[in-house]
């Protein structure tokens, strides 16, 4: 039985780069939401000889999670996924931000870890995680996404709410939904370790995706900050997260790598 590979947001961008630093000896399943983009990109694997299927998948839908991880299951041993899939804020508002970026974490972190025996998951966060106010870190809120969804989405719009303008207003949900899924990774590896699931989370800085480039004109600041002033690459990211699902790295776990070009402890510097 082959070993499968599952990149959730796997269509393009960093997930699809990703996808093409995974070994050939795995079968690469990439999801999204595209259907074209997704045969397009299992197109471009195949012709450098991985085997690649095509798997449609919201996310924001546990069920829709679910279907990816029995069909993941049913044609091999699942033992690497990586959730990539995401929004930002230029691309939706605080509720859909909330929805694909926090609770599709919980969905794919638990869908899986009920398909896998060992392995790894590496969940995608932001170095936006960083920026949110230590204040507003709640993690008695946080704990609600598995208890109360419904009330966890409403009191973060509410916070989310105060701002004045919608763009602020999907930043702040953008940054706790990132937060968040640092906070729900590290949770995972706590509670999947004992099964031999190690869980990983990385939080990019600004990339040069088409989603880095809707960000790029109210988050150019970031890049003021960071080491050598530019974006990063979507291939530099997709050899980060293969790097980190190697199982020679078998001993990281519970932690956040943040790769960000050093835009975060940048601003530390900035302001010294």
């Amino acid at each position: 039985m082959k070993d499968v590979c599952v990149i959730t947001g796997g269509g393009s961008g960093i997930g699809l780069s990703t996808a093409h630093h995974m070994p050939k000896e795995q079968i690469v399943v990439l999801s999204g939401r595209t259907v074209s983009k997704l045969e397009k990109a299992v197109q471009q694997l195949s012709e450098q000889g991985h085997e690649a299927y095509a798997y449609t998948c919201d996310t924001a839908d546990r069920a829709s999670v679910h279907s990816l991880a029995v069909f993941a299951a049913s044609i091999g041993r699942v033992t690497t996924v990586v959730n990539a899939a995401g929004l930002s804020p230029a691309m939706a508002n605080p509720e859909q931000l909330i929805r694909v970026n926090a609770l599709g974490t919980v969905y794919v972190n638990q869908e899986f870890a009920s398909v896998m025996e060992g392995g790894v998951i590496v969940d995608v966060s932001s170095n936006s995680a960083y920026l949110l106010p230590p204040a507003l870190v709640s993690r008695r809120l946080y704990r609600l996404a598995e208890r109360d969804e419904e009330r966890f989405i409403r009191r973060l719009k509410r916070f989310c709410g105060l701002l004045p303008k919608p763009y602020l207003r999907s930043g702040l949900a953008y940054a706790f939904s990132k937060n968040f899924a640092v906070w729900y990774a590290q949770k995972s590896a706590f509670e999947f370790g004992e099964r031999h699931i190690r869980v990983v989370s990385i939080s990019p800085g600004l990339i040069d995706t088409s989603m880095g480039k809707l960000e790029s004109g109210e988050s150019a600041y970031m890049l003021k900050t960071a080491a050598e002033h530019r974006m990063g690459t979507p291939d530099e990211l997709g050899y980060a997260i293969s790097s980190i699902a190697d199982p020679r790295n078998g001993y990281l776990a519970g932690v956040d790598i943040l790769c960000d070009g050093g835009s975060i402890n940048g601003r530390r510097f900035r302001d010294s």
